[in-house]
């Protein structure tokens, strides 16, 4: 790790030793992940992929300011605040949906695009004067849970249970599932909460089971996904437990161990890539992300890293647009890049295609998940 580390801050260094000139100018971008604390599970591949973002776009050199937050709002909101004031042009993060909501004041007052690899869909939606300037690079709720409440239709769930993280992240799904499975004729039996820091769920579990749904629902992201599923399973519920793209990292498998067997959730085609046809649109370009993060780290990536991935390649496809209304370090440029980011169209990432709106600043359809499981420990396709 001190050797990935002093790569990083080499590669920084000859970054920001470049002269701006006429021809060749810079642009400042943050990065705040959450490589410490509770999320650590999503933000270090987050932290370890800002060696993989362009050094270059154009005759645009580009430096990077990496900030840790620890997972905590208030550090995060001191971390904008510092990248502000040193004029960034774009911030990449936090990983945290909290962390996210609170700032978004920040980012519209400096008129700065934010690209945020969080999962609450509350970071972009209703769409808003601040909230324009947000631009989400994870799948909206409601692309999964329709995907979901799919499967549950067609395996005849007719009852459903939820527990759900009390943070916006779990709020908001809370409030998209319940209306998509609701219009389904799924009914929910009850919904229960806990805490990201929670060492037990063990009342609200024993609600869940206590009234045998078909299914359960654990509405939640990154470490906070275990405690829920494994707890279902030691008192005995044999139903289906559905995931969120929130469980989409190697630490639930590790950690779940043979308790998350059968886990069903939607999520980015990256955690099954074998198994994807080479005519998926994106599987080229995930590939090509692996494969570059397994030789620096040494170990293949969570999705949560490759959302930090794509917030690159957003960039590179905007930057150009946005040189055209003013230099990097300027209002203009700042304000052309936050158009150009919402003109986005098929943008190929690494777990879908890009069309932004005015209206939609996550810009994933169905080509933005697949239907996956646990099997034997490890993610399979769900046929």
């Amino acid at each position: 790790m001190s050797r990935v580390l002093a790569f990083a801050a080499a590669a920084a260094i000859a970054v920001a030793g470049l002269a701006p000139t006429a021809a060749d100018a810079q642009m400042k971008v943050g990065l705040i992940p959450s490589s410490t604390g509770p999320i650590s599970v999503v933000g270090i591949p987050q932290k370890n992929t800002a060696a993989l973002l362009p050094q270059k776009i154009g005759d645009i050199s580009v430096e990077y300011t990496v900030l840790d937050d620890a997972s905590d709002p208030t550090q995060t909101a001191q971390a904008v605040k510092k990248l502000l004031t040193d004029n960034v042009d774009a911030i990449i993060g936090p990983s945290g949906s909290p962390n996210a909501m609170g700032i978004i004041g920040f980012i519209a007052e400096a008129g700065t695009p934010l690209l945020a690899p969080v999962g609450t869909a509350a970071a972009v939606l209703p769409m808003d004067d601040k909230k324009k300037w947000v631009f989400k690079t994870t799948q909206n709720d409601d692309i999964i849970a329709k995907a979901l409440v799919d499967h549950m239709t067609k395996t005849g769930v007719k009852t459903v249970g939820i527990i759900a993280v009390n943070d916006p992240f779990g709020e908001n799904w809370v409030k998209t599932f319940t209306a998509i499975a609701e219009k389904a004729g799924i009914k929910i039996s009850s919904t229960e909460r806990y805490q990201r820091v929670d060492t037990s769920v063990m009342a609200q579990t024993l609600k869940l089971v206590g009234q045998n749904p078909d299914a359960v629902l654990v509405a939640a992201a990154g470490g906070s996904t275990i405690l829920p599923h494994t707890t279902l399973v030691d008192q005995g519920y044999k139903g289906k437990i559905y995931q969120t793209h929130g469980a989409a990292a190697p630490a639930f498998l590790k950690l779940g161990g043979k308790k998350v067997e059968g886990a069903i959730l939607a999520a980015s085609l990256m955690l099954v890539i074998d198994e994807i046809p080479d005519s998926n649109p994106s599987k080229k370009v995930a590939t090509a992300y692996i494969d570059a993060y397994k030789k620096l780290y040494g170990e293949i990536p969570a999705t949560f890293g490759a959302n930090v991935y794509d917030a690159g390649l957003l960039l590179q496809a905007a930057v150009p647009e946005a040189a055209k209304a003013g230099k990097p370090g300027t209002k203009e440029f700042r304000a052309g890049l936050r158009d150009a980011l919402e003109k986005t169209k098929e943008l190929v990432g690494t777990q879908g295609v890009y069309n932004m709106t005015a209206d939609d600043h996550s810009g994933f359809d169905e080509r933005g998940r697949v239907m996956i499981t646990v099997k034997d420990g490890k993610w399979k396709l769900l046929q």
